[in-house]
C-alpha cells in the first residue's frame, strides 16, 4: 500500500511496533519511496504519552481504538508534531561494478574480460557525466574512485555528499555491468524535530559548554530532549545555525557563572535570555543530572546540566501556567513570555491577542487555497524578516562592542610595546654598562699585572743599587775593588753586560769562561777602556797580544769573592801567570820589549799578584 499510495508521512507513536530492532527497521526504510518520512509523534529519545500529546493539543481519542490512535498519530503529524526518524546521513554511495563473475575461461578470455571492463567504463562515465551537470546545478559534491582493469573498469564508486532522492540515479542492471546507490547508514537513530507548517517554530532551551570542543544540549519547554552532542573546532556561525534548526531559544544558558564570552555572543544571536546557576555545581551533581538522559563526553555533561538546572528553575511556574490557562490556549507561547519576564495573567492575555488575528482568515480564504497559501508564504517570510532583523540588530551591537574591545586592545597593546621598548632601552644599557665594566676590570687586571712587574724590576734595581753603594763605600775605604763579571769571552756576552750593568773607563772585568774569544772580541774590551781583566784559565794567544798592545793587564788565578753580578778579589797574594817561550825579564826599564817583573797590585786593589804587563805607568 505505500508502494502505491506514496504518502509524505508514515506516522507512528512509537517505530519499534514497525519493526523489533534496529536491523529490521533498516530494512523497512530501504524500502520506503523516495520522499516519504517516517515520524513518531510522541518525540524523540524520551517519548511523552500520546494521550497526553493528544490533550495538549486540544483533542481527544480512545486509547483502545487502533483507528482512533491512528488517526490522532496523523493528525498530530500533520500538524508539525513530532520527530522525524533517521537512519541515513545525507552521503550516497554509488557503485559500479561487474554484473557477473569472469571465471576462468578459455582462449576468447580476455576479449571477454575487455567487453565487460568496457561496459562498466561506459556506465560510470555516464553517472560522472550526470554528477557534473547535478554539480553545476545544485553545487552538490562528489568524489570518484576508479579500479582498472582490462579494456576498461573494473569497478567505479561515487561518494555524492546529498540525500538519496536527491540524485537522479537508480540502481540497474545489464548483461555486463550493474549499479546500486545505497545510503551511507548512521551510527545511531537520530530524532529530527519537525517543522510546523502552519505554526512559528517552537520555543527552546539551549545549554552550551563553550571551548575548543563545543557541547550543545536542546532542550523543549516541556523538558523533552530534542538535541545533545558535542563538535570539535566548531565555528561561532555554525552553533548558532545548529541550534536554529531546533527552533527559537527562549533561554541560553552555561553551567558556570558569570557566562563565557562566546556563550553571551550566542545568546545576543538570538536576543534569548540568559541563564546560569549562580553558584559552581559539582561533577557529582552533573552526572546523577545527566545519567537519566546518557552522554558521551564532559562537554556533554555540562551542556545537558546547564539546560536542565535552567528547566528546572521554570519547572514551577511552567505547571502553573498549564493549570491557569483556557483550554486550547497556546501554552509554548505563554511559558515564552513568562520567561521573558510577564506575569502569568498578562502572558495569557498577550498570547490570546496574539493567537485572536489569525482566527478569521481560514474563513475569509475558506474558497481560496491559493490566496491562503499565499498569506501563509508571506507571514513565514514576514515572521524570517523579523527574526533577521533583529538578528541584525543584536549582531551590529555586538561588532559595536567588538570594535570598542579593539580599540582598548589597541592602545594596551601600545603601551605594552612602550613597555616593551624601555625594557629594551634598560637591558641594552645593562649590557653596555657590563661590557664597559668587563672591559675595565680587563685593563685593570693587565695595569695590576704591568704594575706588578714594575715594582719587582723597581725592587730588583732598587736592590742592586744598595748593593752598589755598598761596594762603592768598600772601594772608598780601600777594601777592595769591584769586578764586573762577564760570563763569557764574546761579543754577545760583553754586549749584555754592558746592557745590564755598564762598562766603563777603569773597570776590572772576570771572564768566566775566557775560551773562544779573539782579537775583535778583545779589542772591544781595550776600546771599552777596562783597567785590567781576571781570568781562571789560559786565553787564547791572539786575544792576549790584543790585551798586551792595549796595555790591559790580564790576572789569572786570583781568588774572588763572588757578589751576584760582581766579584771581589781576595787580598792574598797569588803566583804569577807563567808564560813559556816568553823573553826572560830585563832590567832596562827603557827598552820597549816585553819585560817579566814584579809588580804590586796595589793600584787595581790587588796584591802579591804577579802579571805580564807593557812597561809604562799601570
Amino acid at each position: 500500500m505505500i508502494q502505491r499510495e506514496k504518502p509524505e508521512i508514515i506516522a507512528v507513536d512509537n517505530i519499534f511496533e514497525l519493526a523489533a530492532d534496529r536491523r529490521e527497521l533498516l530494512s523497512f526504510m530501504e524500502k520506503l519511496p523516495e520522499g516519504v518520512k517516517l515520524v513518531q509523534v510522541t518525540g524523540g529519545l524520551h517519548p511523552e504519552p500520546l494521550v497526553r500529546l493528544a490533550r495538549k493539543h486540544g483533542f481527544s481519542f480512545n486509547p483502545e481504538n487502533p483507528s482512533d490512535e491512528a488517526e490522532t498519530c496523523a493528525r498530530l503529524a500533520d500538524m508539525g508534531v513530532g520527530h522525524e526518524v533517521s537512519l541515513f546521513e545525507d552521503i550516497t554511495k554509488i557503485k559500479v561494478s561487474r554484473a557477473r563473475s569472469l571465471g576462468r575461461g578459455g582462449w576468447s578470455q580476455n576479449r571477454y574480460r575487455r567487453k565487460v571492463h568496457g561496459a562498466v567504463l561506459q556506465r560510470s562515465r555516464e553517472i560522472e557525466s550526470a554528477l557534473k551537470d547535478l554539480s553545476q546545478e545544485k553545487g552538490i559534491r562528489f568524489e570518484t574512485v576508479n579500479v582498472k582493469g582490462f579494456g576498461g573498469y573494473v569497478r567505479s564508486e561515487f561518494t555524492v555528499y546529498a540525500k538519496r532522492g536527491e540524485i537522479p540515479i537508480h540502481p540497474m542492471a545489464s548483461n555486463d555491468a550493474q549499479v546500486s546507490v545505497r545510503s551511507v547508514e548512521r551510527d545511531r537513530i537520530r530524532y529530527v524535530p519537525l517543522k510546523t507548517k502552519h505554526q512559528r517554530r517552537k520555543f527552546t532551551i539551549v545549554g552550551i559548554d563553550p571551548g575548543t570542543t563545543v557541547g550543545i544540549a536542546i532542550l523543549s519547554l516541556d523538558g523533552e530532549l530534542l538535541y545533545l552532542k558535542s563538535s570539535r573546532g566548531m565555528a561561532p556561525d555554525e552553533v548558532v545555525k545548529l541550534i536554529a534548526e531546533y527552533g527559537k531559544p527562549a533561554v541560553v544558558a552555561s553551567d558556570v557563572t558569570p557566562m563565557p564570552g562566546s556563550v553571551e555572543k550566542i545568546r545576543r544571536s538570538f536576543n534569548a535570555v540568559p541563564a546560569s546557576p549562580g553558584i559552581e555545581v559539582s561533577a557529582e551533581e552533573k552526572i546523577a543530572l545527566g545519567r537519566t538522559f546518557g552522554y558521551s563526553n564532559d562537554h556533554e555533561r555540562d551542556a545537558l546540566t546547564a539546560a536542565l538546572l535552567t528547566y528546572r528553575s521554570y519547572k514551577n511556574i511552567f505547571s502553573r501556567i498549564e493549570k491557569k490557562a483556557p483550554q486550547n490556549a497556546d501554552l509554548e507561547l505563554i511559558k515564552f513570555y513568562v520567561i521573558r519576564g510577564a506575569s502569568i495573567e498578562a502572558a495569557i492575555e498577550k498570547a490570546r491577542a496574539s493567537g485572536e488575528p489569525e482566527k478569521p482568515k481560514p474563513k475569509e480564504h475558506a474558497e481560496k487555497p491559493e490566496g491562503r497559501a499565499v498569506d501563509e508564504s508571506l507571514l513565514k517570510m514576514r515572521e524570517t524578516v523579523q527574526r533577521q532583523s533583529e538578528q541584525i540588530q543584536n549582531l551590529q551591537e555586538y561588532l559595536e562592542e567588538l570594535k570598542k574591545e579593539l580599540i582598548a586592545k589597541d592602545r594596551k597593546i601600545s603601551k605594552l610595546e612602550s613597555r616593551l621598548n624601555s625594557f629594551k632601552k634598560e637591558a641594552y644599557s645593562e649590557i653596555r654598562k657590563s661590557k664597559e665594566i668587563k672591559i675595565r676590570d680587563e685593563t685593570i687586571a693587565n695595569l695590576k699585572k704591568e704594575v706588578s712587574h714594575k715594582s719587582k724590576t723597581v725592587k730588583e734595581l732598587r736592590r742592586r743599587s744598595n748593593k752598589l753603594r755598598k761596594i762603592q763605600k768598600m772601594e772608598v775605604r780601600g777594601e777592595g775593588t769591584a769586578v764586573k763579571v762577564i760570563a763569557a769571552f764574546t761579543k754577545e756576552s760583553i754586549s749584555e753586560a754592558k746592557e745590564k750593568y755598564g762598562l766603563k773607563i777603569g773597570d776590572v772585568v772576570f771572564l768566566e769562561n775566557p775560551s773562544g774569544g779573539g782579537t775583535a772580541t778583545a779589542q772591544i774590551l781595550v776600546e771599552a777602556g777596562i783597567r785590567a781583566v781576571i781570568i781562571p784559565e789560559d786565553i787564547s794567544h791572539a786575544a792576549e797580544e790584543t790585551f798586551f798592545k792595549g796595555d790591559v793587564p790580564v790576572l789569572k788565578n786570583i781568588p774572588l769573592e763572588r757578589l751576584k753580578t760582581l766579584q771581589w778579589p781576595n787580598q792574598k797574594p797569588l803566583k804569577p801567570q807563567s808564560q813559556t817561550g816568553k823573553q826572560k825579564p830585563m832590567q832596562d826599564a827603557t827598552k820597549p820589549n816585553r819585560t817579566n817583573c814584579r809588580a804590586s797590585l796595589k793600584n787595581i786593589g790587588v796584591k802579591g799578584a804577579e802579571v805580564w804587563f807593557k812597561k809604562s805607568s799601570f
